[in-house]
């Protein structure tokens, strides 16, 4: 099924035509994929919970090496520009064409990665929090009978 919409449209694509086709979406890959990680983490204790939450933000607000890859490489390109015109460029070589074309693939593809796994680490965050935000509900509504 393709679509030039994110990873939500998709799930809610797969979802509707299970649902069409009379089937339950208890099956689906998706929810399968959710509900296992959901029983892993409510499996651990609060507290080691918070710290894999701590750990998450750190995933999802860090920059990480490849934006900084993106954006140092064109420096280091920059540096050695005189260089790298004379060897792409020389007798008429469309060697330039080839570098352009994988450099660009890289950066759009490391781009794709960054993008993918900060989205991974916003959907780990909010499965815990909902979690953490549950037991706490939990623990006051005992404490206060």
């Amino acid at each position: 099924m393709f679509s030039l919409r994110g990873d939500a449209h998709k799930v809610f694509l797969r979802l509707k035509k299970t649902i069409d086709e009379g089937r339950s979406i208890h099956q689906m890959q998706e929810y399968i994929e959710i509900e296992a990680i959901q029983n892993l983490y409510q499996s651990l204790d609060s507290n080691t919970l918070q710290l894999i939450y701590f750990r998450m933000i750190k995933e999802n607000k860090g920059t990480g090496m490849i934006p900084i890859l993106v954006s140092s490489a064109p420096w280091l390109l920059l540096l050695f520009s005189k260089q790298l015109s004379q060897f792409l460029f020389h007798d008429g070589s469309l060697l330039w064409a080839v570098f352009s074309i994988v450099y660009l693939a890289v950066v759009f593809i490391s781009i794709i990665i960054h993008f993918r796994e900060k989205a991974w680490a916003a959907f780990h965050m909010e499965i815990i929090q909902t979690i953490l935000t549950e037991r706490k509900r939990e623990t006051t509504s005992d404490s206060t009978v």
